[in-house]
C-alpha cells in the first residue's frame, strides 16, 4: 500500500512539474508566440556594409523644430561640407526663429515650409536635397521616412523611428528596395563612457561578453508641459510595453553584436500598473483618464549565442536619471550608473586612478582630439549628438558604411511592440524577428569605417 501510495504522489509531481515547466519539447515550443518574419520580396537584396557614392556636400531639409530640430540645426551649422537647404515645422516662427543659427554661421538662410500638415512632404520631393533628417513627434517618424526614401532621400530620423511591427517590416523594405541610407539618430552609443566601455569589450578586458543591461529611466514630469499638443503623454496613455527603448538598446547591441555575429531570439517582458502618471494627471490637470504604461517596465532577452539582455524603462516615478548601462564578462564587470566603474578579474571596482588610465588607453578609435574638443563646443546631450551628426556626414561624405543602419533601427524599436504583445500575453515569451532575413551572420562584429 505504501508504494503504491509513493508511486501515485511521484506521478502527480511529475505531472504538476510538466505542467508547470513545459518540459517536453512541443509544450516548450508552444508557449513562445511566434512573430512572422516575410520572405525578402522578388528582386530586393540587403543593406548590410551599403556603401554609396561620396557626397561632396551634404544637402540637408530638416524636419521638425521644436525640441531636438532646433538644436540639429545648430550642430549642422558646425559641420564642415554641409548646407541646410530647407527648414520645416508645422508652425512659421519655429522655421523663422531657426535662420538666427544659419546667419551666425555666415550661411544663406534656407528655405521654410510651414503652415501645412503636409509641408514636408514638399521638402522631401525637392531634387536638391540629399538627406532629409527627422526630429518630429513618434507618430510621424515612419511616414516621413519611407516618404522621403521614395523620393531618393536618404535619411536619419530621431527615436524611435518606428512603432508597430508593420512600420518596421515597411521601412527595412523600402531601404532594401531603394538602397538607400536609413539611419536612426540614437545618441546615446557615443557617450563618451559606452564608446569608450566599448572599445575595451572589443579588446578583450571583459573576457566574453555575457550579459548587458540598458534603459531609459527619466522622470518626465517637468517636461511633460512642453510637448507639443501633449503628444507624449497621449502616447502614454494608449500604449502599454517599452515605448522609448533605444537608449538602452543601441550601446547594449553593440557590445552584444547584434546582427553582426549574433541576434535577439527571444524575449520576455513584465511591467508595473500605473499609478505615478495617472495621479500626476488627476493632481496638476483634474484628468481621470486611464493610463496603459506602467510606472516600471522590464524586458529580458536571450541571444541566438546564449546572451542574455535586461532593458528597462521608466518615466513616471521619481528617481534619478539612469540608462543603466552595465556589462557582465567573464573576466571583468562595468557600469555607468549611479557612478562610472570597471571591475577587472576583482570583486571590487579599480581605483579612479585605473578607470582613468584605462578610458585614455582604450579611447574609441572615432573620437579624436580635435572632434571631442568640437563635440564639448557644441554640444548635445554633453556633446554625443554632436559626434553622431558628425559620423553621418563623415560616412556620407567617404561614402562608407554608416555606424548604424536600418536593421539596428529596427531591432531598437521592435522592442516596443513586441514587449506589449509578450504583457499583453501575460507575459509570455516573443519570439523576435530576424530582420536580416537569414544574413545576421554575415558581418563579425560591431566596427567604424573610415576613410
Amino acid at each position: 500500500m505504501k508504494s503504491n501510495l509513493i508511486r501515485v504522489m511521484l506521478a502527480v509531481i511529475m505531472i504538476s512539474s510538466s505542467i508547470l515547466t513545459g518540459c517536453t519539447s512541443n509544450s516548450s515550443q508552444s508557449r513562445i508566440i511566434p512573430v512572422e518574419t516575410p520572405a525578402r520580396p522578388d528582386g530586393q537584396k540587403d543593406v548590410l556594409g551599403l556603401r554609396l557614392p561620396p557626397i561632396d556636400t551634404i544637402r540637408v531639409g530638416i524636419i521638425g523644430l521644436g525640441m531636438r530640430g532646433e538644436d540639429a540645426v545648430y550642430r549642422y551649422t558646425n559641420l564642415p561640407g554641409v548646407e541646410i537647404k530647407a527648414l520645416c515645422d508645422l508652425h512659421q516662427e519655429r522655421a523663422d526663429s531657426c535662420q538666427r543659427f544659419l546667419r551666425a554661421a555666415g550661411m544663406p538662410e534656407a528655405d521654410t515650409y510651414a503652415g501645412s500638415e503636409n509641408a514636408w512632404k514638399a521638402v522631401c520631393e525637392r531634387p536638391d536635397i540629399n538627406l532629409i533628417y527627422i526630429c518630429t513627434d513618434w507618430i510621424d517618424h515612419a511616414p516621413m521616412m519611407l516618404y522621403a526614401m521614395e523620393h531618393g532621400k536618404n535619411v536619419a530620423c530621431e527615436v524611435p523611428a518606428a512603432l508597430t511591427m508593420q512600420e518596421i517590416w515597411d521601412v527595412v523594405n523600402t531601404a532594401e528596395r531603394t538602397q538607400l541610407h536609413c539611419m536612426m539618430l540614437e545618441n546615446c552609443v557615443y557617450d563618451f563612457f559606452e564608446m569608450t566601455t566599448l572599445n575595451m569589450a572589443q579588446h578583450g578586458v571583459f573576457g566574453e561578453l555575457m550579459h548587458v543591461e540598458g534603459g531609459y529611466l527619466h522622470c518626465l514630469e517637468p517636461y511633460w508641459p512642453e510637448y507639443d499638443d501633449d503628444w507624449r503623454m497621449k502616447y502614454n496613455k494608449a500604449h502599454r510595453g517599452d515605448i522609448y527603448p533605444t537608449h538602452g538598446m543601441g550601446p547594449a547591441c553593440q557590445l552584444l553584436n547584434i546582427h553582426r555575429g549574433d541576434r535577439m531570439k527571444t524575449l520576455v517582458s513584465m511591467d508595473t500598473k500605473a499609478v505615478t502618471l495617472p495621479q500626476y494627471l488627476k493632481d496638476v490637470r483634474g484628468d481621470t483618464a486611464s493610463v496603459a504604461n506602467g510606472d516600471h517596465t522590464m524586458t529580458m532577452i536571450r541571444t541566438e549565442q546564449g546572451k542574455s539582455m535586461l532593458i528597462q524603462h521608466g518615466t513616471a516615478t521619481p528617481r534619478p536619471y539612469s540608462r543603466l548601462y552595465e556589462l557582465t564578462g567573464t573576466k571583468g564587470f562595468a557600469q555607468k550608473y549611479p557612478r562610472p566603474g570597471y571591475s577587472i578579474n576583482s570583486h571590487s571596482f579599480v581605483s579612479d586612478a585605473v578607470r582613468d588610465s584605462l578610458t585614455q588607453a582604450y579611447r574609441s578609435p572615432i573620437l579624436t582630439a580635435d572632434l571631442e574638443e568640437n563635440a564639448r563646443r557644441v554640444g548635445g546631450h554633453g556633446g554625443m549628438d554632436f559626434i553622431m551628426d558628425y559620423r553621418l556626414v563623415y560616412c556620407l561624405h567617404h561614402g562608407l558604411p554608416l555606424d548604424m543602419d536600418v536593421y539596428d533601427l529596427a531591432e531598437w524599436c521592435c522592442i516596443s511592440p513586441l514587449s506589449a504583445l509578450s504583457l499583453e500575453n501575460d507575459f509570455a515569451p516573443v519570439e523576435v524577428p530576424d530582420f536580416t532575413r537569414g544574413n545576421w551572420n554575415k558581418i563579425q562584429g560591431f566596427s567604424y569605417a573610415f576613410e
